[in-house]
């Protein structure tokens, strides 16, 4: 009996330290999670376009700061950014669905009708913010479309002309380019300076672009003219050439489709019994204008002939006796280019008079238009003016 009950402590020992072991190796038992659930048709076709989106961008990585914000670019401001509006037509083609091509005019809504999209607005966008604009509409219904829109016909824009141009106004230009514009506006007068033709644009934000254009430069490199859009609402300022400018080429611009194509000359003589006009080319000469008038046999007129122009600056007449006879012979150093509303006076008696005339008003012009008005009231109220004098060789 001894030895049996020798054995049950070790026995109780050895299970003990068994059943510890094992509770230590034990795992602990997880709680099953729930089965998923099936994704809807819907949810599935969604998952499949976002993938592919993520496909196609390429993976940029992001290198900023983490509390650091992206800095605000500002628009930029050119002339270069033309804006749609009523009356333009543009053409659109989606890559590969030539089902979606289409073309359209914007309405006085500022709105086309699109295919699948109805009415997209597009007045005062650019043609890239159109571009995208119509982009986004397309993808509701094609994964990631490629998008191009170009203005296939641009609508006439309406601009003002001023300055130092034959007819100041209000334009519509079909062709909006600046020298349409001076065309359309009866040419720039013989004082503009072109090579500064200011176009003032007047933005959405209150803020005004300006842009110069030189029209003489490419004229006398054989060039071609600035390609600059006009759009509706600009200014165009032709701006007065500088008196003592000798650099301008007068007599290049002058014959130049840019400028005035014809100007008159006031020619008074014995022979027209008064006041009378020449309408001449723009660029004529005094010789253009004697050849034009045909004074008599009697060359003793032509040694004392008066050229007298109207001053804008000094608002006075100024004048310049020239020796015609002596051109006629060869001396071509007396033989000027002629200006607009320039008068001529023929016969040195006549001559006198007209100088002594415009020497006693002493009151200035107030413009061109009261200059030409002197003379025409001066052959209406001066009776003995062009009354005998004599012999031909005496006036």
């Amino acid at each position: 009996m001894t030895g049996v009950y020798s054995v049950t402590p070790a026995l109780s020992i050895w299970l003990s330290a068994r059943s510890a072991v094992a509770s230590d190796l034990a795992v602990p038992v997880q709680p099953s999670a729930p089965l998923p659930t099936r994704p809807s048709p819907l949810e599935i076709i969604e998952q499949a376009r976002q993938k592919l989106r993520e496909s196609a961008m390429p993976s940029v990585p992001n290198v900023q700061a983490p509390n650091a914000q992206a800095p605000v670019v500002p628009p930029v401001k050119t002339f270069s950014l033309y804006r749609l509006g009523a009356g333009d037509t543009v053409s659109v083609q989606v890559q590969r669905f030539t089902d979606l091509n289409f073309q359209a005019t914007i309405d006085q809504e500022g709105n086309i009708t699109a295919p699948l999209l109805g009415k997209v607005p597009l007045q005062g966008l650019t043609i890239a913010q159109a571009q995208e604009r119509i982009r986004e509409g397309v993808n509701r219904f094609v994964i990631n479309p490629v998008v191009f829109v170009a203005l296939t016909n641009q609508r006439p824009v309406l601009v003002t002309v001023t300055g130092e141009i034959a007819r100041p106004g209000l334009y519509t230009l079909t062709l909006p380019r600046a020298s349409a514009a001076l065309l359309l506006a009866g040419g720039a007068t013989g004082q503009a300076d072109l090579r500064s033709v200011q176009v003032k644009r007047l933005l959405s934000d209150g803020s005004v672009l300006e842009e110069k254009l030189d029209l003489v430069t490419p004229l006398q490199d054989g060039a071609a003219l600035p390609d600059l859009k006009l759009q509706d609402g600009d200014v165009v300022v032709i701006p007065k050439l500088a008196e003592q400018d000798q650099t301008y080429d007068r007599t290049l611009m002058a014959r130049s489709t840019l400028a005035k194509p014809q100007i008159n000359i006031r020619l008074l003589s014995y022979a027209n019994n008064g006041l009378g006009t020449l309408t001449l080319p723009n660029g004529s000469t005094f010789l253009d204008a004697l050849t034009a008038a045909r004074p008599g046999p009697d060359t003793a007129n032509l040694r004392r002939v008066a050229l007298i122009r109207f001053d804008p600056v000094q608002k006075k007449a100024v004048t310049r006796e020239i020796d015609a006879r002596s051109i006629l012979s060869g001396n071509m150093a007396q033989n000027v280019a002629l200006e607009d509303n320039d008068v001529i006076v023929l016969g040195r008696n006549l001559v006198g008079r007209i100088t002594y005339a415009l020497n006693t008003f002493t009151q200035p012009f107030r413009d061109v238009l009261g200059f030409l008005l002197f003379f025409r009231e001066l052959r209406n109220g001066a009776d003995t003016l062009f009354g005998p004098t004599g012999v031909n060789g005496d006036r």
